[in-house]
């Protein structure tokens, strides 16, 4: 699975210059290659990008996430959601999970990772437990 240079640089853009809150992912399977669908400005909500998973397909997706911790201080966690409902097509699960961890290793930073088949598991409650 090949990945597009577009992923890696808009990942390194949110990295870095906090260019943007999330990016969603998708295999365009015909070219076998990951490619960058959407883009979430550094104002969107969660439940925006929420809304960006699509019900019936898989994704993958970066979410940077911003939260204060006990002790007052804002910290920031990258988060790498592998979004694969039951709804979903079996073959386009078995693409997104065999080509997983070859696409993540391109995304060098991500901090914690989701696995996630309805939109509970990937509830903002869910991420701000993990963060901590």
């Amino acid at each position: 699975m090949a990945v597009h240079d577009e992923c890696k640089i808009k990942f390194l853009e949110l990295k870095a210059k906090r260019t943007y809150r999330f990016i969603v992912y998708k295999i365009e399977e015909k070219q076998n290659e990951v490619i960058v669908e959407k883009l979430g400005q550094p104002t969107d909500s969660y439940e925006d990008f929420s809304a960006s998973l699509p019900a019936n397909e898989c994704r993958y997706a970066v979410y940077d996430f911003d939260y204060v911790t006990e002790e007052n201080c804002r910290k920031s966690r990258i988060f790498f959601v592998a979004w694969s409902p039951d709804t979903a097509k079996v073959r386009s699960k078995m693409i997104y999970a065999s080509s997983k961890d070859t696409f993540k290793r391109e995304l060098d930073g991500i901090q914690m990772e989701l696995q996630a088949t309805d939109p509970t598991e990937v509830g903002l409650d869910v991420i701000r437990s993990r963060a901590n």
